[in-house]
């Protein structure tokens, strides 16, 4: 039994140090500047926008336009009158203009409509046709859909939208990034998602390579329906499969994984780790579904194209204070009023995804190709697509890292260097996911990217 006894303690102790070896934590290289962006964020200005907003009366897609002080005309050119006051306070960083289209014979939208949104575009250094993108929708709407003369403030739905992503570009423009960011105020939303459509269809014809969409809607209401008042928390919501999938990739995907890693999943996952390194107090929820349930928002048109994208927004909603009639009954105020707004909470979403959009636009671009193989054998061995060094000057190499098929987050990572193929010795393909991200030379990071089509980025 001694001779038994020492065995099984010599070979735990081996299984334990060769694990311990192989997998460690995820180590990750603390940027002061994140802190600094998260701080800068400012709740101030973006209760002054939300007001600024409200006041317009009603934001509906098919209200007035040509009145400076009443619908959704007088709102756009304010928009675009602060991005343009943002481009000057930075020396002209900022291409700043009306993108449009018009529409028609829609069931929300039947007569010919011009559905404008405002686009602000932050150019990157070295890799300007590389894109991260944030977002908040202009339009607001009161019980009926085609009602576009009643007041409608939308102040939460979704002018906290709209001033986050101004605020953003406030505090970011007043840095350099090596990628693009995009910041958009889209309008048609609650007509049919018709603004993301517009830009997302022109990207693609444009040639934009969009790494990431953040779509805001909803980002200032702390008290829920269900009687919940929470302000430290925030839901990213991720589809799975990526809606452009072909047959071949889907029966590829059946046999090496990937439903739960899409690069809108590891999108989420990125902005995850965000906040719990840059944002006090905020703990994120990502939840694998493209949108709360049956329901959808201005990230869809980007997904519909391949995009990566996700909707970032509040932990608890009040359907008291969405697409209602401003009125009382019963004892309840029912409306989507500037009282049901904290300005704080807005902020702290706000600043992250201030520090999402920063911390990709700064990484070099995520990998691109990434392959994997080590079926039947004991190691794992990953390869990618060494990156452009004169779009991505700032790169030091590549990191991978692996987790448990059922963890929602990448537990073990490792630093490889600058080279595009790498062998994990003694970890098993079939135990793990397995993903890559590139890393700069002060530590940024690009999201991961899982092999094959099913994690694949658009390139």
């Amino acid at each position: 039994m001694k001779h038994i006894f020492s065995a099984g303690i010599a070979l735990a102790l081996t299984l334990t140090t060769a694990t311990s070896h192989a997998q460690s934590p995820p180590s990750y290289q603390d940027q002061q500047r994140l802190h600094d962006i998260a701080k800068a964020v400012s709740a101030k200005h973006i209760e002054q926008d939300i007001r600024t907003l409200v006041g317009f009366g009603t934001r509906h897609t098919l209200s007035e336009t040509a009145s400076d002080t009443q619908g959704i005309g007088a709102a756009r050119r304010w928009i675009k009158s602060e991005f343009e006051q943002i481009s000057q306070d930075c020396g002209g960083c900022l291409e700043v203009y009306f993108q449009s289209k018009t529409i028609s014979g829609e069931t929300r939208i039947p007569g010919a409509t011009e559905v404008v949104s405002v686009i602000a575009v932050q150019r990157g250094s070295h890799d300007p046709d590389r894109y991260v993108l944030m977002s908040g929708d202009i339009d607001s709407r009161v019980s009926d859909v085609m009602n576009s003369t009643s007041i409608s403030p939308g102040a939460n739905d979704n002018a906290s939208g709209v001033a986050g992503t101004l605020e953003a570009a406030r505090v970011l423009s007043k840095y350099t990034f090596n990628g693009s960011i995009v910041y958009a105020a889209l309008a048609g939303e609650e007509q049919g998602l018709f603004g993301g459509k517009i830009l997302a269809e022109q990207a693609q014809k444009d040639g934009w390579r969009i790494k990431a969409v953040l779509n805001n809607d909803m980002i200032g209401n702390i008290e829920g329906i269900n009687g919940v008042i929470n302000n430290t928390t925030a839901r990213i919501f991720a589809e799975g499969t990526r809606q452009t999938e072909t047959s071949e990739e889907a029966i590829t995907r059946r046999f090496t994984g990937g439903e739960v890693d899409s690069p809108s999943r590891n999108l989420a996952r990125y902005i995850d780790w965000m906040a719990d390194r840059y944002i006090p107090n905020l703990d994120t929820m990502v939840i694998y579904r493209l949108d709360r349930f049956g329901r959808g928002g201005h990230h869809r048109p980007f997904n519909d194209l391949g995009y990566p994208g996700v909707r970032i927004m509040e932990t608890n909603e009040n359907y008291n204070r969405q697409h209602q009639d401003i009125r009382s009954e019963n004892g309840i105020d029912y409306g989507d009023t500037i009282e049901g707004v904290n300005f704080d909470y807005a902020a702290k979403l706000t600043a992250l995804n201030a520090v999402s959009l920063a911390g990709m636009a700064w990484a070099p671009s995520p990998p691109a190709k990434v392959k994997i193989a080590g079926a039947v054998k004991p190691s794992t061995t990953l390869s990618w697509q060494a990156l452009s060094s004169e779009q991505n000057p700032q790169l030091k190499g590549y990191k991978i890292y692996w987790r448990y098929t059922d963890a929602p987050q990448w537990q073990f990572s490792r630093f490889v260097g600058n080279v595009d193929t790498f062998t994990l010795e003694n970890v098993v393909i079939d135990n793990y996911f397995f993903g890559v991200a590139s890393v700069s030379q002060d530590g940024a990071e690009s999201p991961v990217v899982f092999p094959g089509a099913a994690g694949a980025f658009s390139e």
